[in-house]
């Protein structure tokens, strides 16, 4: 039987009294594509930053490989918080790109690509520079390499965002709504490179409110609601003959 690529096991996370994931296992093959739906606050992107170890989960585990990531096991034998620099390692196999672009501003958009391959990496400049510049080049933003962000629009700004997440070779690449803070003329040239990234094998999660992406290029559609994953099936299955009520009551509201 294969392992999944990447996979969370029985994840639970809360913020104070507020339950945002309530077990929730939830897996992707290699070369999969998983589209995650789902009302605001369902924990989505909660399921998202714990995947790429930005936040803890109080509860569960994370395996890429088959092996869990960011924990170790402490002096007592129980499993504690992997440090910093070692959990950033593992970081690095899981992309991210998020609502917001969070680009460094005071850099172009090489430096802003290249920092980490040399950070992270610890490759030299050059060598950073040449695989930062054949990625902006993939991303179609090889023109801009010498602009600052503030110079850029918003749509190529977060093709900057993904080429800084491609260029570290991940294992799989998380999209937290990755054109929802677009305009909406901006949308569809991010799409676009996140559906040639698909057709090239990546592996990717996409929470996501673009349905007919969704529809189009997922191998599996996943609904959140409520801090647990209420249907899962192949596209055509979730929005043509979705088994829950909840399924059929969200999809009214986004079609």
């Amino acid at each position: 039987m294969n392992v999944p690529l990447l996979q969370t096991i029985g994840l639970r996370k809360s913020y104070g009294a507020n339950a945002v994931l309530e077990g929730v296992d939830f897996d992707i093959a290699a070369g999969q594509v998983k589209a995650v739906l789902g009302p605001s606050g369902s924990g989505k992107s909660t399921m998202l930053r714990l995947m790429s170890l930005l936040e803890p989960a109080d509860d569960g585990a994370i395996l890429l490989y088959g092996k869990e990531i960011g924990v170790e096991i402490g002096r007592t034998g129980n499993p504690v918080p992997m440090p910093e620099r070692r959990s950033a390692r593992q970081r690095a196999d899981i992309g991210m790109v998020f609502q917001r672009f969070n680009l460094f501003a005071h850099l172009d958009v090489l430096r802003n690509v290249t920092l980490g391959l040399t950070g992270v990496r610890g490759l030299g400049k050059a060598e950073a520079a040449q695989r930062a510049e054949a990625m902006l080049e993939r991303v179609g933003m090889a023109d801009r390499m010498r602009h600052y962000p503030s110079e850029l629009s918003g749509g190529q700004q977060q093709r900057v965002a993904i080429a800084r997440a491609l260029v570290l070779e991940p294992a799989v690449m998380l999209f937290d709504e990755p054109t929802s803070a677009l305009d909406p003329e901006l949308v569809n040239e991010v799409l676009a490179v996140m559906e040639d990234l698909a057709a090239q094998g990546m592996t990717m999660i996409v929470v996501t409110h673009e349905t007919r992406f969704a529809r189009r290029v997922a191998h599996e559609v996943a609904l959140f609601d409520s801090g647990v994953i209420v249907e899962q099936a192949p596209p055509e299955q979730f929005f043509t003959h979705p088994e829950h009520e909840r399924t059929r009551a969200f999809l009214s509201h986004v079609h």
